[in-house]
């Protein structure tokens, strides 16, 4: 008969050491791999906030670009704008430049016999003429003649008619002070400038232009009366 052999080992204590590295031992290896999970995905991300951020800077630079570009732009158009200024401001001088003289040839050709002028002023295309006349149909005929007959002068309406103290120098008979507006007309220039956009740059005029020397008689631009303005 054999005798039992009995284990006095401590393998329980043992077996409990075992279990507790092993349990260390993934601990630990748990760790390690949550730590490299960790880095890359923090690799991960600071790839994508770089390559953002490279995006970020080149729409940064870009619209730099762009705000130079469009204050370039903003000037070329105010130069542009000046220049369309000056290039308006001589079309319409080439475009009115005889107007002064359209002016007094229309007025010389409308005064009436027994219409004494005193004085002319213009602002703008409003004109007022100021005189004496030998009656009051005198000065009816006179506004007729500029809403009728004249190519260049419309619109006249009577401001003022009344009985002059003193009329023309060595005229001794009573007249009649009056004053009266009237509005310009389009010049010819002008209107075959409107007609015509693309030959701006190339006004002439639609027919022979009148002198102001043929009608200056008539016209007296001071204070001073003179002789009837026309037979």
């Amino acid at each position: 008969m054999s005798t039992p052999r009995v284990n006095l080992l401590p393998h329980r204590e043992a077996r409990r050491e075992r279990q507790k590295k092993v349990f260390w031992f993934m601990t630990g290896l748990s760790a390690v791999a949550g730590l490299l999970m960790i880095a890359a995905v923090w690799t991960v991300l600071q790839g994508y906030i770089s390559n953002q951020e490279s995006r970020n800077e080149f729409v940064r630079a870009e619209n730099r670009k762009l705000d130079i570009q469009i204050k370039e732009i903003a000037s070329l158009r105010a130069e542009i704008d000046g220049l369309r200024a000056r290039q308006r401001a001589v079309e319409d001088l080439q475009a009115d430049r005889n107007l002064p003289v359209y002016l007094i040839d229309e007025v010389a050709k409308q005064v009436p016999e027994g219409i004494y002028l005193r004085g002319i002023k213009q602002e703008d295309r409003r004109v007022n003429v100021s005189g004496w006349a030998a009656s009051n149909e005198r000065v009816s005929e006179f506004l007729r003649n500029l809403q009728n007959n004249s190519r260049v002068l419309e619109r006249p309406e009577l401001i003022e008619i009344k009985v002059a103290g003193t009329g023309p120098q060595g005229l001794n008979r009573r007249v009649f002070e009056f004053s009266l507006n009237f509005s310009l007309k389009q010049t010819p220039e002008r209107a075959l400038m409107q007609a015509q956009p693309g030959a701006k740059s190339q006004l002439v005029p639609t027919g022979p232009v009148p002198t102001a020397v043929q009608s200056t008689p008539s016209i007296v631009s001071s204070s001073a009366p003179q002789a009837p303005a026309k037979k």
